[in-house]
C-alpha cells in the first residue's frame, strides 16, 4: 500500500509540474497578446470620442486551474491622470458601448459571437464621431450580425437594413423600411418632424457613403 501511495504521489507531482509548465507558456502567450490588443484598442479610441481614455489588459497570478494560472481583466481610465479600474465599473453606458466597439474592431478577425447588440452607442456624440462609429459598426458587421439601436442618422445610414421602431396605442411597432422610406426616415432624423428637400439630399449623401 505504501509503495502504491508513493507512485500516486509521484504521478501527481509530475502532472502538476506539466500543468505548471503549460500554464507558464499560456501566461507568456497572454502577455504577448495583451500588448497587441491594448495597442489596437487604444488606436481606435480617439475616433470614438474617447481621446483622453486609455485601455489595458491586466493579467495577474491566480491559482492554477483549467484555464491556466492567470486572472485576466480589462481595465480603463476615462480621463487623463485618473487611475485604471475595471471596464464594467468605470465606463458609463455610452462609453462602455464604445469601448466594446473598439474591442470588437480590434478582434474582428477572431470573434465568435454570431450576433452583437449595441444600444444607443452614439449617446452624446454626433458629426464626425457618429460617422466613425457607423463605419466601425459596418466593419464588425462583415463578420457578425450587428443590431444597433440609434438616434443618429450617421449611424443609421451605415447599416445594411433599417427598421423603424415606434409606439402606437400602447404597442411597439417594428417596421422594415424600403429605400425611399429609409431615405425619408434618415432625413427626418436630420431635420426633425418636417422633412425638407435639403434633409433628403443630405440623407442621400449619407446613404451613398
Amino acid at each position: 500500500a505504501g509503495a502504491g501511495l508513493e507512485r500516486l504521489r509521484a504521478a501527481e507531482a509530475r502532472a502538476r509540474a506539466d500543468a505548471e509548465a503549460v500554464a507558464a507558456r499560456l501566461t507568456a502567450a497572454r502577455n504577448a497578446a495583451a500588448v497587441r490588443l491594448d495597442a489596437a484598442v487604444n488606436t481606435e479610441l480617439p475616433a470614438l470620442k474617447l481621446e483622453a481614455a486609455r485601455f489595458r489588459t491586466a493579467i495577474e497570478p491566480a491559482p492554477l486551474g483549467e484555464t491556466g494560472a492567470d486572472q485576466v481583466r480589462f481595465e480603463v481610465a476615462t480621463n487623463a491622470g485618473t487611475a485604471f479600474g475595471p471596464l464594467t465599473r468605470i465606463a458609463s453606458g455610452g462609453e462602455l458601448s464604445r469601448f466594446i466597439l473598439a474591442l470588437k474592431v480590434a478582434l474582428a478577425s477572431t470573434g465568435t459571437a454570431g450576433t452583437l447588440v449595441f444600444d444607443e452607442i452614439d449617446r452624446g456624440v454626433g458629426g464626425a464621431t457618429a460617422s466613425a462609429i457607423g463605419s466601425r459598426l459596418a466593419r464588425v458587421a462583415e463578420g457578425a450580425q450587428v443590431l444597433v439601436v440609434t438616434h443618429s442618422p450617421q449611424v443609421a445610414a451605415a447599416g445594411a437594413h433599417h427598421l423603424r421602431i415606434s409606439k402606437a396605442s400602447g404597442s411597439t411597432v417594428v417596421e422594415p423600411l424600403d429605400a425611399d422610406a429609409r431615405r425619408d426616415e434618415i432625413a427626418r432624423m436630420l431635420s426633425g418632424a418636417e422633412v425638407t428637400a435639403e434633409a433628403r439630399a443630405q440623407a442621400e449623401k449619407l446613404l451613398a457613403g
